[in-house]
């Protein structure tokens, strides 16, 4: 009994002569009733109160008819069709109504139709004429609808010039034959050592076992590989005995690593997206897992096509055309997403990159080392750290647009400062005395910014740091923190949060967000998944003479300051600044930059110092850039 179906729409109807409209008589009211009771319980299976004959006036049980259509139904029975009644004729004893049916199909589709179902009066009672063709003209006793399910093409992702980032390539599933198998162990650890020539973390250990268990004739699938890396090795393990293959298309971005955090993957649905998402899915289907590729999932995936069929003479009885998936358009750029992924590569901690153009907001690169393979965490946007001494730059557009303090102007740089009771230092030992701000931003003196805070009074920082974009309500079409910097605090809240400490938090992008403002002049939302046409909002300018003097001060960072190391890269001239944040035991390390029409933000767990750990991923990257 199919008790776990629900109507879901309600049931309307006319009551007509032959000839025109008119009130239904008390006959009729009755014949109408028991009509809708019969649709109300065709999806539910819930037919005790409905009598049945069948076309020779016989009578057949309830139950008999509810088994009957649970039958028939066959593979469309774990959806629940709605009706509406769009002709009712009532003469001499005998009813008519004219129903069309609306049947959900796995995936999103209707299937549409038309049948009749037919009421006979006998001895004051109406009954309803049951025959399967009441589920569908077409069928007979015996018949069972099925489903053949013809995937929707899926949309692609797309970067910033509109070329696929994510789609279809080719793929190659490496498996085993196991009665075909002559040594199992050498076998395995063959396989082994090819594939780790790869991927030097591929783990084979359970295959033996998975072999052993399985049946003889049976596909024992060892790993799927991209059509290049399969032909790497393809002369060391397709003449084993007892390999198989299987050739086909994945959704695929460039490489494995490919922002893979930002962008997930596509492959088998899995029992909890089934479970979440009843009825649009059906085992072997390919969904969005994580990232983009999920978040868009219903946008990319389309409508897959759809033919309904019964077994018999493979009659065909409707058939849904697959609607392929629209594409998803980024603003990422495979050249940079290439670099900074290099760049990153050889840092053992977790680590990030953003890059965004200056003169548009699009974000060219959002890069990852932070989380596993199978679930990436995206560090660079959603990451919620303190920025360190990075936040100088936003502290120093806040004293500047103020008129708080000149780029010139004599500041005390002192070993240490104490303040209520905490002492403050710098990462030099000695005291510098007296020194201009420009170089007080160079060297990244954390007293002198402690002895210039109470010059932002309370709400100071929150707005310097809301002029910058951190904290603002900007969307990137996906998940990001855009920051917090809060207000008021105390006096020692306000001397932390003049070097990056204390309460403020920003992410990777968010700081990349803030120093492109700055070397723009301009505050525009960074922009990452965009309409195809979309064109970028306009700028809110920034204070011009105090913004050109905190670029001013960034580029002194680089040619007399904590990122020297940067002096000399290729690609034009740098600007940026080094942080580091403590958080408990660790120290972690930033720096936020730019060179020509390229900013960008770079971040370390645990990396101990901006100039020591986040300064080298930069010259990388602007290293690999100017490489191509």
């Amino acid at each position: 009994m199919r008790t776990h179906r629900r109507l879901g729409t309600a049931i309307l109807a006319l009551c007509l002569t032959t000839t025109a409209v008119a009130s239904c008589s008390s006959a009729e009211e009755e014949a109408r009733e028991l009509l809708d009771a019969f649709l109300a319980g065709w999806p539910t299976g819930e037919l005790d109160q409905v009598p049945f004959i069948d076309p020779l006036s016989e009578p057949v049980p309830s139950a008999d008819v509810a088994t009957a259509i649970d039958t028939l139904s066959g593979e469309l029975g774990e959806q629940a069709p709605s009706f509406a009644v769009e002709s009712f004729q009532v003469e001499e004893g005998l009813a008519v109504a004219e129903v069309a049916v609306d049947w959900p199909l796995p995936g999103g589709a209707t299937w549409s139709y038309q049948t009749k179902v037919r009421l006979a009066e006998d001895d004051g009672e109406w009954r309803v004429i049951w025959a399967p063709e009441v589920v569908h003209p077409e069928l007979v006793d015996g018949d069972e609808l099925l489903l053949r399910r013809e995937p929707a093409p899926r949309g692609d992702i797309l970067g910033g010039d509109g070329e696929p980032l994510v789609t279809a390539r080719d793929v190659v599933e490496v498996g085993l034959w196991p009665a075909q198998v002559e040594d199992l162990d050498a076998e395995v650890a063959t396989l082994e050592a090819a594939l780790r020539t790869i991927d030097s973390a591929i783990d084979l250990a359970d295959l033996p076992d998975r072999v052993a268990e399985a049946d003889p004739d049976a596909f024992v699938s060892v790993i799927t590989l991209r059509r290049g890396d399969y032909d790497r090795i393809r002369d060391q393990i397709h003449p084993l005995p007892g390999t198989t293959f299987r050739e086909y298309q994945l959704h695929l971005a460039p490489t494995s690593t490919f922002a893979r955090a930002l962008l997930g993957t596509v492959g088998p649905v899995t029992a909890e997206i089934m479970e979440e998402h009843p009825g649009i899915y059906v085992a072997g289907d390919h969904v969005g897992l994580g990232g983009l590729a999920r978040e868009y999932e219903e946008q990319l995936r389309g409508v897959p096509g759809q033919t309904i069929t019964v077994a018999r003479d493979d009659l065909e009885l409707g058939r849904i055309e697959p609607v392929p998936g629209t594409d998803l358009h980024t603003t990422l750029e495979e050249r940079v997403q290439v670099a900074a992924e290099r760049a990153l590569s050889e840092n053992e901690n977790p680590s990030a990159l953003v890059a965004i153009r200056i003169s548009d907001g699009a974000v060219l690169a959002v890069a990852n080392t932070e989380g596993s393979r199978a679930h990436p965490v995206n560090l660079a946007l959603t990451g919620a750290v303190a920025p360190g001494s990075t936040f100088k730059l936003v502290t120093a557009y806040g004293l500047l647009s103020t008129g708080e303090v000149r780029l010139d102007e004599r500041v005390a740089c002192p070993a240490k400062v104490t303040v209520d009771g905490f002492t403050i230092g710098n990462s030099f030992p000695d005291d510098r005395g007296e020194i201009p701000f420009q170089e007080a931003v160079a060297i990244s003196c954390n007293t002198a910014f402690v002895t210039l805070a109470p010059r932002l009074g309370a709400d100071g920082f929150t707005a310097a740091g809301a002029a910058l974009g951190l904290g603002g309500d900007w969307e990137l079409g996906t998940e990001a923190f855009t920051g917090s910097v809060p207000s008021g605090g105390s006096e020692l809240d306000r001397a932390q949060m003049s070097y990056g400490q204390g309460e403020t938090q920003v992410s990777p992008v968010a700081m990349a967000a803030a120093t492109a403002a700055i070397a723009r002049g301009a505050w525009l939302p960074p922009r990452l998944v965009v309409g195809p046409d979309a064109a970028p909002p306009e700028p809110v300018p920034l204070d011009e003479s105090a913004a050109a003097d905190v670029r001013t001060a960034l580029r002194s960072v680089v040619t007399g300051g904590t990122a020297s190391a940067l002096a000399d890269v290729p690609g034009g001239e740098v600007s940026g600044k080094t942080g580091s944040a403590e958080a408990g035991d660790l120290t972690h390390a930033w720096f936020v930059g730019w060179q020509g029409d390229l900013a960008f933000a770079i971040f370390v767990h645990d990396g101990d110092s901006g100039s020591g750990a986040a300064v080298p991923v930069a010259e990388e990257f602007l290293r690999a850039l100017s490489r191509g």
